[in-house]
């Protein structure tokens, strides 16, 4: 089941994205009362602050990299807090700044997974798919590479963050509302079999029949993480973002996705990223973000029944 203790853990850094701004997501979240919204569901909530780091130096790439040192450093940090929660049997709830820290924080759910003997399953709800290598990437953006090099495709420094290469198996990953691959990216995706729900399926298959195939063989021996991007909305509804693509799900396929999460009762670590105070009206995007969580942990118009799922 849902632990019901739940630890806050801010992440202030954009040291992986092409925008500043990231850094100040952990405080619009608080600000938008992610605490107290837990909390009115019976949750123990514990805000554990913020954790700290190398500031951002903001400069280009070296060998097909930006800042690889300092995002080594941050999701190392990271991960040791994490793998904390976790033991202490807490649901661990990272806080945004920017996707790179997603290497931290799932591997180090998937070590947590190994020594308990748990499978993996993980949902990335985004609108890139994050598989960029240096070979790859137009940028050196190391934000659109975390799931790669969580899979064992990136520099060492990277892929050996949680002490075990790689980190995650490609099948352990489910992709929900991409739209925007890079061109060399889509091969690479392919070749390494990612199960992507990208936008054109929700448009043909619908959100219900999306999530039932991600949340396919979900027991009581899953541990359900969900790495949630913001700029897996539509912008239209989430401004507040430093890499918008038009085109992503409404706030009605949103709040669906999230409540079929939260009737598996197995969600079990979340992150939330990408939230940019600087390009957001009247912080916007984080209430809007706070409601969904809200919906991650069981707010729904009616009293429901939770599904049973083999």
């Amino acid at each position: 089941m849902t632990p019901t203790t739940v630890s806050l853990i801010g992440v202030p850094t954009d040291i992986g994205a092409g925008a500043r701004g990231a850094s100040m997501g952990p405080e619009a979240l608080r600000v938008a009362g992610i605490g107290p919204v837990l909390q009115s569901h019976g949750l123990n909530v514990i805000d554990r602050g913020n954790l700290t780091g190398p500031a951002n130096p903001w400069l280009p790439p070296v060998d097909g990299y930006r800042h690889l040192n300092e995002v080594v450093s941050w999701n190392s940090t990271l991960h040791t807090a994490v793998l904390a929660e976790l033991a202490l049997g807490h649901l661990p709830i990272v806080l945004g700044g920017d996707h790179c820290l997603g290497m931290g924080s799932i591997s180090a759910v998937a070590r947590h997974c190994r020594e308990k003997g748990k499978r993996l399953r993980v949902l990335w709800l985004d609108a890139h798919a994050d598989f960029n290598t240096a070979a790859l990437t137009p940028s050196g953006n190391i934000h659109g590479m975390p799931v790669a090099c969580l899979c064992g495709h990136g520099p060492a420094a990277l892929t050996g963050i949680g002490g075990h290469t790689p980190a995650i198996d490609a099948g352990m990953v489910r992709q929900i509302g991409i739209r925007s691959v890079d061109p060399g990216e889509k091969r690479f995706v392919h070749e390494a079999g990612l199960e992507v729900f990208d936008m054109r399926y929700i448009d043909e298959m619908g959100m219900r029949h999306t999530m039932e195939q991600a949340l396919m063989g979900v027991d009581d021996n899953t541990h359900l993480h969900v790495s949630f991007d913001v700029d897996f909305l539509d912008p239209d509804i989430a401004p507040g973002v430093g890499t918008t693509v038009p085109g992503g799900p409404t706030y009605r396929e949103a709040q669906l996705c999230m409540e079929m999460i939260a009737d598996t009762g197995r969600l079990a670590s979340l992150d939330v990223m990408e939230l940019n105070p600087a390009l957001d009206v009247k912080n916007r995007t984080a209430e809007l973000a706070v409601d969904l969580i809200e919906s991650l942990f069981g707010k729904s118009t009616l009293m429901r029944q939770r599904a049973t799922r083999n």
